[in-house]
């Protein structure tokens, strides 16, 4: 317990790792509520306006919400938090609209200074019976107005909400493939390290084969075997990062096994399994949350990769890597914004857990 608190004054006292953590755990927060401070909060954030595509940062836009013939199934709040709500309208751009006798004549918008008129029944609109001012109503219950902070995609896509529910993606897979490496990795590294002779060949004969095979491609071939996906691509990338930590752990339990409270544990007869878990992992803890951050950034850099490449996440499911790839062409058009914010994004994420990383170290480090 006292270590841990001196582990934690060291990390206090490093400025750059404490900023990262900050933005880490901001990271997250927004994570856990990406929906609720999506501006639009329909599932994946998926709700394509055509005739907004690419828009700047700070555009405003009218909508008439026309009620859907279909309306979705009630969505309960537990589900809403999660995965969002799918609205009951489709929204409609306009600049203005006028009622006339039981029509709704709506200047619909086209483009930036192109519009037509479209024609509505009132009816359409689920007007209460008497209503005496239509028009009034249909404004006041029918009428919305959006500012997209961080403008639209080629889709018409409001990218604030995509990047923050794309958070959610960049997290989950630097948590899973984290818990995967460094359990395979835990495992093989431990049963190397304790048992050496054949064990230990083998396990060093599979790290290195494994080391030899460029990581995407390794990727590549596991995704083509089990399929692209959500929780596949996540998998695959798991199932390469354990390399690099198994290699660790096996050097630190040869280390330690030899150590005098280890040979104490073997003389009063502990099976293998606890002298492991109950003396040798506790005295591992620190380099295994070193690698970690360092794999939960390598992760979030593959997967952006992969989705760039068109072999990771598949759309419409927002991801970081994907946002750039559908707005690369956008940097030679005039339109910067929908592949620099993902690609910012990215990078400070991924800056975060190495600087983190770093600071662990530092912290963890007897010398220090």
């Amino acid at each position: 317990m006292s270590e841990s608190i001196s582990i934690f004054k060291k990390l206090r006292r490093n400025k750059p790792g404490m900023i990262a953590l900050c933005v880490i755990f901001i990271t997250i927060l927004l994570a856990i509520f990406a929906y609720p401070l999506s501006p639009d909060n329909t599932p994946l954030a998926n709700n394509m306006t055509v005739e907004l595509s690419a828009q700047k940062a700070g555009y405003r836009q009218t909508f008439l919400l026309i009620p859907k013939q279909r309306v979705p199934e009630p969505t309960n709040i537990f589900k809403a938090f999660f995965q969002g709500k799918p609205s009951p309208y489709s929204f409609l751009p306009v600049n203005n609209f006028f009622v006339k006798a039981d029509t709704l004549y709506a200047r619909h918008h086209v483009d930036n200074g192109i519009e037509d008129t479209l024609k509505y029944p009132v009816l359409a609109f689920n007007v209460p019976s008497g209503t005496t001012n239509v028009t009034d109503w249909i404004r006041e219950n029918r009428v919305i107005s959006r500012h997209y902070l961080l403008g639209t995609d080629r889709y018409g896509r409001d990218i604030l909400s995509r990047l923050l529910i794309g958070t959610r993606v960049s997290l989950t897979v630097g948590f899973v493939s984290v818990l995967l490496s460094l359990s395979i990795g835990f495992f093989l590294g431990s049963m190397a390290g304790w048992h050496g002779g054949w064990i230990d060949n083998l396990v060093m004969y599979l790290i290195n084969i494994l080391w030899s095979i460029p990581t995407l491609l390794l990727v590549f071939a596991i995704t083509l075997s089990i399929g692209k996906g959500f929780w596949e691509i996540f998998i695959a990338i798991g199932l390469t990062s354990w390399v690099s930590a198994a290699r660790l752990i096996r050097g630190q339990v040869m280390q330690l096994k030899e150590m005098d409270f280890v040979v104490a544990a073997k003389a009063l007869g502990l099976k293998d399994s606890r002298i492991i878990f109950r003396h040798i992992l506790p005295n591992i803890a620190g380099p295994l949350m070193v690698i970690a951050a360092a794999n939960f950034a390598t992760a979030i850099l593959i997967e952006a990769g992969l989705s760039f490449l068109g072999v990771g996440v598949q759309p419409p499911t927002p991801s970081w890597g994907l946002m750039i790839k559908e707005h690369y062409n956008f940097l030679i058009a005039g339109q910067p914004l929908p592949a620099i914010i993902p690609g910012l994004a990215i990078m400070v994420l991924v800056l975060a857990f190495n600087l983190l990383g770093n600071a662990l170290r530092d912290a963890i480090d007897v010398r220090n």
